[in-house]
């Protein structure tokens, strides 16, 4: 999972970086379509996530037949709701693109982008359960070499279509939806012709299970409505940009927020070790170890957020030259290097929400996850954008001032909810361990 979001975060960056040539209307086409493409997204990655631990389950218990089942289910419900989603986002796309502020050129640049981004959508679904049923067996290396070979692809595809071609952001979509093509060409050809793995793929006589769809929505649907919500957040900030910087707050937004995400890619990775360590010290009742892996965590977090804070508020310059190298988007430059110049505050905030929320994935508590990712953007980070942006009429620069407050206020909430959580442990292990010293032998 943390591999396949560092990729995604990485291609997102080339698009950008590629498109940003092509002047402000375009670059704002594929931030009006994230949010969109990052909804379809957590609806892939919930059934790859549910059906690859449904299977990793079975794997465990050395049932078979049983994994079989859980694959066939879990190919044909992506399959199907990857159709459903190409087809909705389809007839929805224009709609929504006006709602969030989109119109004349950027509009119609928008529009084309979105569509053919959802044409590729039965790839987008079928790679993130390919990669997730790989993974479940422990094979994350082919996995891997089928998104490198597909985020490659993409980087080389953009400036060949984009420019060799003239097609614009229409060049950038179908560069990215060849690149799902050609990840999905190896997958597939390991699971359904090779066929070298623990799982087969029986669908002669298939028939749904709602026992096998309930195991797969159980574990997959609180990590989709988790990144849903992301969406969601994505979304209405695009459409708060939008009605006060227009589209050029919109390429802003697009461009700025993919430095904040590159930045933030390390604590994907010490969130999964915190998942992990703080999961098998639960399961060993060593509560005390599991605050001292968080603890730990937490303060390398913080060390390595600053110091990319810092390198962004030193280099703003330089970096906003990446978005800006041509004439066209040229104009963006004075309102990235602000962005940038505030939003580097917010780094060193990250590792508490996120490293938070590894905790309770790992000590169980999926709900206290989901809610603290609802905490931090819906109930924090739209409200301040909509005061400082929108209320206080600070345009553009309140909104980013909202973001990075949203980020420092949502501190004392969630290391508060963990410490007190950790808290409640340690003193269930003490008083366990007194119990069991009073009962004699």
């Amino acid at each position: 999972m943390v591999v396949a979001m560092s990729f995604q975060t990485l291609y997102n960056l080339a698009d950008a970086v590629w498109v940003s040539g092509r002047g402000p209307d375009s670059l704002s086409a594929v931030g009006f379509t994230f949010p969109f493409f990052f909804l379809a997204n957590a609806l892939a990655n919930g059934i790859g996530i549910g059906g690859g631990a449904a299977i990793s389950r079975r794997i465990g218990a050395g049932d078979k037949a049983g994994t079989d089942k859980v694959a066939a289910h879990s190919v044909i419900s992506s399959l199907i709701l990857g159709g459903i989603t190409c087809v909705v986002m389809w007839i929805l796309l224009p709609a929504l693109m006006e709602f969030m502020g989109a119109t004349g050129n950027a509009l119609r640049l928008s529009i084309t982008y979105s569509r053919i981004i959802f044409l590729g959508s039965l790839f987008l679904f079928f790679n993130a359960l390919a990669v997730s049923l790989l993974r479940s067996e422990g094979d994350a290396k082919r996995a891997m070499v089928a998104m490198a070979l597909g985020g490659v692809a993409n980087i080389i595809l953009d400036p060949v279509l984009i420019y060799g071609l003239d097609l614009g952001v229409a060049g950038a979509a179908i560069a990215t939806v060849l690149s799902m093509f050609l990840t999905t060409l190896p997958a597939f050809y390991w699971l359904f012709v090779q066929k070298k793995t623990f799982v087969t793929f029986r669908f002669r006589g298939f028939r749904f299970d709602r026992n096998i769809l309930y195991d797969i929505g159980r574990v997959g649907l609180p990590a989709s409505v988790s990144q849903m919500s992301m969406s969601l957040m994505t979304f209405l900030l695009t459409t708060i940009i939008a009605r006060v910087g227009g589209s050029i707050g919109v390429a802003v937004y697009t461009s700025g927020w993919r430095i904040v995400s590159i930045a933030t890619l390390p604590m994907l990775g010490v969130a999964s070790a915190v998942t992990s360590v703080t999961g098998a010290a639960f399961g060993a009742s060593d509560f005390r170890k599991a605050a001292t892996a968080y603890f730990f965590a937490l303060r390398t977090g913080v060390a390595v957020e600053l110091v990319l804070a810092l390198a962004v508020l030193i280099f703003a310059p330089q970096i906003t030259w990446i978005f800006t190298w041509s004439e066209e988007s040229s104009v963006l430059v004075p309102e990235l290097e602000k962005f940038l110049r505030i939003a580097w505050v917010l780094l060193p905030t990250v590792p508490f929400g996120m490293l938070s929320s590894g905790l309770f994935q790992g000590t169980g508590k999926g709900v206290f996850a989901l809610a603290a990712t609802l905490i931090r953007t819906i109930v924090f980070t739209v409200p301040f954008a909509w005061l400082f942006g929108v209320r206080l009429e600070w345009g553009l620069q309140g909104v980013w001032i909202g973001i990075v407050a949203a980020g420092l206020a949502y501190i004392p909430v969630v290391f508060g909810w963990a410490c007190r959580y950790l808290k409640s442990l340690v003193l269930q292990e003490s008083i366990g361990a007194k119990l069991e010293k009073s009962v004699p032998t």
